[in-house]
């Protein structure tokens, strides 16, 4: 392997990569650009590979110190292209790799993907292809959902849908500070954060507990996505 690429990774603390690890991760990228000449497994603005180390397996693998891993499995709503339930999975080899992570994604194409991923680098992965909105009663550790829905509908997913979890892991951007504040009218959080290391204006949260306020219609499901109905909340 290209010390160049070596270097890139080592200098990323959190990773801790060893070598074979290193390899692993650019076998990753390497299959994310051959299947995305064919589908859509992430945005053409970022699948260069400078830009994809960064922007993507990067950012994904900072989440590892918010991992649980006193439980069996955590979980990836609407993983996509495997990011971030992908690079977890290929650190959590050096980890803990009993950990399973289950990747949920309704895509035929993308789940084919997943496996043949999984299957390669021998992964501790479940592929589940189904609406993780149609599940009920779900048990987990870690839950992590990157780029997949707005906050207020994914916090309203795990309330509804998960009879057990440890934690929620979500990936803010510029304007999560304003999502918070107006999530904190609807919910009660306990959470902490951190700040990305791929972008100035982003930042990491880590959701222990979530409640929701005595609220009436928080929210309204439209034609063209959910918005806000009524914020009045006791």
């Amino acid at each position: 392997m290209d010390n160049v690429i070596l270097n890139f990774y080592s200098k990323i603390p959190i990773l801790n990569v060893s070598r074979e690890t290193c390899l692993e991760l650019e076998t990753l990228i390497s299959m994310i650009k051959q299947k995305n000449e064919k589908i859509n497994i992430i945005s053409q603005k970022t699948s260069e590979i400078v830009e994809l180390r960064q922007r993507h397996i990067i950012d994904s693998a900072q989440i590892i110190d918010f991992i649980d891993l006193n439980s069996n499995t955590t979980c990836d709503l609407g993983t996509g292209g495997g990011m971030p339930g992908l690079v977890i999975a290929i650190a959590m080899k050096k980890i803990k790799n009993s950990l399973r992570i289950n990747l949920y994604e309704k895509s035929y194409h993308k789940c084919v993907f997943l496996k043949d991923v999984s299957r390669k680098l021998n992964l501790n992965t479940k592929v589940i292809q189904k609406d993780i909105f149609t599940i009920k009663n779900i048990e987990t550790g870690t839950i992590m959902s990157r780029a997949f829905k707005p906050v207020p509908i994914i916090l309203d997913l795990v309330s509804q849908n998960f009879k057990k979890f440890s934690n929620i892991i979500l990936f803010m951007g510029k304007s999560g500070r304003k999502i918070l504040n107006e999530n904190s009218k609807i919910w009660d959080l306990d959470y902490e954060e951190k700040k990305s290391i791929t972008s100035e204006d982003s930042f990491i949260i880590n959701i222990k507990n979530i409640k929701k306020k005595n609220c009436e219609n928080n929210f309204n499901n439209k034609s063209k996505g959910w918005g806000w109905k009524n914020n009045n909340c006791n």
